[in-house]
């Protein structure tokens, strides 16, 4: 799917997607359901702060993507970032997105829980929420306290003054809010995906058929 302009909540979920699996879509699918999201963008990565350069190449990651979201209603894949030089840092991209859809429409950045209490390690943290609502997704039955008490005291703070009541909060105003989201927790990781490729295994099941079909025609993460 392209980009496309519409009305109401946008939902965002940034990463490498080296490749993209089920622990990323499932998680993405329950939070566009859950919070009523007419849109979710999937926006890869071409130089994140926080890790090691992507395995696959830019081009690839984004075929893999596009696959992945091709016949998901509401999954729109957002390529900006690999097509912006230097270091993708979230708020330069959240900056771009408040220009081109305006200072009223509402923006949900999805986060899981440690990308949520590393806040304070990413660039221009602060105003992170001045720009969208923070999601925070959890697993089931993970309580606040124990967020809070994982927190430093900057995000602990951040936690206690904007935390939601509700997740229809999120669509009356276009940022400042927190809502914990429960999902389902997969334990799937693109870094053991690529080892196990590397070891001569399959992928299958750990992510989507077309995907893996990719994979194996392109030879991608297979030791030379």
């Amino acid at each position: 799917m392209t980009q496309h302009a519409g009305t109401g909540a946008v939902g965002l979920f940034g990463g490498t997607f080296d490749p993209v699996h089920f622990g990323h879509l499932r998680p993405a699918l329950e939070c566009l359901v859950a919070l009523g999201l007419p849109e979710l963008r999937l926006i890869p990565s071409a130089m994140p702060p926080h890790r090691a350069a992507p395995v696959a190449s830019p081009e690839q990651r984004l075929a893999m993507l596009r696959l992945a979201a091709a016949d998901q209603p509401g999954f729109v894949v957002d390529a900006r970032e690999l097509q912006r030089p230097g270091p993708s840092y979230t708020v330069d991209t959240l900056r771009e997105l408040r220009a081109e859809l305006g200072d009223a429409r509402p923006l949900c950045l999805l986060l899981g829980t440690d990308a949520f209490l590393g806040l304070p390690s990413w660039h221009h943290w602060q105003a992170l929420p001045e720009l969208a609502h923070l999601v925070v997704m959890h697993r089931p039955g993970f309580p606040r306290e124990a967020l809070a008490e994982r927190a430093d005291e900057a995000v602990r703070a951040l936690l206690a003054a904007r935390q939601l009541a509700s997740p229809t909060d999120l669509h009356g105003r276009p940022a400042g809010g927190i809502w914990l989201q429960p999902v389902t927790a997969l334990d799937i990781s693109a870094t053991a995906i690529r080892a196990s490729i590397g070891a001569g295994g399959s992928a299958r099941y750990l992510l989507p058929d077309a995907v893996w079909r990719y994979i194996e025609q392109n030879g991608l993460y297979r030791k030379v």
